[in-house]
């Protein structure tokens, strides 16, 4: 049991008279997130510039068309409803998807509006893994899984280091809450 009055910084996130954010172990814990964020932010804009560069997969049917794939899946889908609201529509969701993908791998890489970012990106995740990835058996071989717990911590820690919104905030704490000017 720990008592607060008696050990300094044991279980309390401190370590002790150097402080949380001192040495090696400060230094990565602080940095612990921009790994998962470059991968994920370059995976995302490398996942939406090539469907928009894919004149197949932006096509209503054929081979390798967004159209083809929803047809497979429906019967599959943990939400069927979701494939057909698609398919109502299939190059237009197709789009829909490319640049919300390219718009939350840009956000997460340059740590603008970090959290939204993250967000985006879970719904994404967790709408293809609904959708096109549900029948993946056994769960660990579809990827869309992980790829929406890989966003959890994202979405609860922001882009802190080397983003825009940490330049921001310091901006505002240095100069109030005006921005510019």
């Amino acid at each position: 049991m720990v008592h607060a009055n008696r050990t300094v910084g044991a279980d309390l996130g401190g370590t002790g008279a150097g402080g949380p954010d001192t040495g090696v172990r400060g230094t990565l814990g602080r940095h612990a997130l921009l790994p998962l964020r470059l991968f994920l932010g370059v995976t995302f804009v490398y996942a939406g510039l090539d469907k928009l560069t894919d004149s197949g997969f932006l096509a209503a049917r054929g081979s390798g068309s967004l159209g083809g794939m929803l047809n497979q899946v429906h019967d599959t889908a943990a939400l069927p409803v979701l494939v057909e609201l698609a398919q109502k529509s299939p190059v237009g969701f197709g789009y829909a998807i490319a640049v919300g993908e390219l718009a939350v791998g840009l956000g997460t890489l340059l740590g603008l509006l970090g959290r939204l970012a993250a967000f985006g990106g879970a719904l994404i995740s967790l709408t293809l893994w609904l959708t096109v990835s549900w029948s993946t058996t056994p769960y660990y071989y579809g990827n869309d899984l992980v790829y929406l717990v890989a966003w959890i911590p994202l979405v609860m820690a922001g882009a802190p280091k080397f983003s825009l919104d940490a330049a921001l905030r310091n901006r505002r704490n240095r100069h109030g809450a005006q921005l510019f000017g």
